[in-house]
């Protein structure tokens, strides 16, 4: 069973994702919260395995809301709903822990299996999104990065490591890793953590903030 907290400042919103979780015996919501603040303190209480998180509301808004959360430490997963093409702030929410961004118009089963994602450590990013929303990271990344030899945690990593590093920053699954490196999914799966290990890193989404600070990837690398 995994819990979900929803937070969302529409009333109707919030309503709708309810009757979705409740309609899977996957899924129990044990808390809704209507603006950031509410959903720092009811994620701290609650300790929900995934925080499905709005990201324009009064007062607090989602992007504080999730690095309090994350900041916390606790196991809480926040994956980001938005209407992408009218947030320009979704870019901060990457670099305050999300670990996943959908549209708000997604699929009822979208939503279901990108739950099922975060959970299991990995990220996810609606399909439509994720060559704009690395686009979007890509501006405001910043216009110094470090020489990658300069990093110990780089060092650490394996030739081919570093290759699927490079191209988990480019935005590819697994399956397409697998296809362009002629490697198992399976053997993928296995590099992929042991990347995220030694570089510290969360989950794919702060692998991929890294790739970029590391000048690692570009947006318009294929």
């Amino acid at each position: 069973m995994t819990t979900v907290l929803i937070v969302d400042d529409q009333p109707l919103q919030r309503y709708g994702f309810h009757l979705l979780l409740d309609s899977v015996p996957e899924t129990d919501v044990v808390g809704e919260a209507a603006h950031g603040a509410e959903a720092v303190r009811k994620a701290a209480e609650l300790h929900p395995d995934v925080v499905l998180m709005d990201v324009r509301m009064p007062g607090m808004d989602g992007i504080e809301a999730t690095r309090r959360i994350v900041a916390a430490g606790g196991r809480s997963r926040v994956l980001v709903l938005t209407t992408f093409d009218l947030d320009e702030y979704v870019h901060a929410a990457i670099r305050a822990g999300a670990s996943g961004f959908l549209l708000k118009d997604a699929r009822p089963e979208e939503l279901l299996a990108g739950i099922r994602a975060v959970v299991s450590g990995d990220a996810v990013i609606a399909p439509a999104l994720t060559r704009r929303l690395l686009d979007e990271f890509a501006q405001y990344a910043p216009s110094h990065r470090t020489d990658p030899s300069e990093d110990p945690r780089l060092t650490s990593l394996t030739d081919r490591e570093r290759q699927i590093l490079v191209a988990v920053g480019k935005g590819w699954t697994n399956g397409e890793i697998a296809a362009r490196l002629v490697l198992s999914e399976s053997t993928v799966k296995t590099h992929v953590g042991r990347v995220l290990a030694k570089i510290g890193a969360r989950d794919r989404i702060q692998a991929v903030i890294f790739a970029y600070d590391q000048g690692l990837a570009r947006p318009t690398a294929d």
